[in-house]
């Protein structure tokens, strides 16, 4: 398979969904995980009408995810409607990524959990400007390709920190 050169949009679609998805586990984990069908064919109609857009996925969901999505579902029908529209696009856009777009949002999310709640906040922010830009310089900013992801650069080698080869 060709590797991507990550775009902007591509790792600002996935720290939106790392930072909703983290909205959203509090709501998931508020309440008891109901045992129910795993397959999407044993679904209720109403189950399958707000994961509609997660039903090309829905069987290759481990039990886990599925317990977290049906334990948003039970909490639909209380949400005010722009959060239900959240959840609705945050479904479409994680179905849409690719494996491994969505091994990069869990790492991410991972990382972003363990960051101090400053640098969360800060994380945060940045993402609401970013929500509040223009269409257009959103697409000038999806077509820049962007470093990798979040971490320390890695230590180039130096004569005092390189190793002298053994003696023969």
């Amino acid at each position: 398979m060709a590797e991507r050169t990550p775009t902007l949009t591509s790792r600002l679609l996935i720290l939106g969904l790392v930072l909703s998805t983290s909205v959203f586990s509090g709501l998931a984990a508020s309440g008891p995980l109901v045992a129910r069908s795993s397959n999407w064919a044993d679904l209720s109609p109403y189950d399958k009408q707000v994961l509609a857009p997660l039903a090309p996925e829905w069987d290759k969901l481990d039990t886990q995810r599925k317990q977290k999505w049906l334990g948003i579902v039970q909490r639909y029908p209380n949400m005010p409607p722009d959060q239900q529209q959240r959840i609705q696009e945050q479904m479409g856009a994680w179905a849409r990524l690719t494996p491994d777009e969505r091994r990069a949002a869990r790492a991410q999310f991972k990382t972003l959990k363990q960051l101090p709640p400053e640098q969360r906040q800060e994380v945060q922010q940045k993402w609401q400007e970013y929500q509040q830009l223009p269409p257009e310089k959103k697409q000038e900013l999806s077509k820049r390709p962007v470093a990798p992801a979040v971490g320390p650069p890695p230590a180039k080698a130096t004569p005092a920190t390189t190793p002298a080869p053994p003696p023969h």
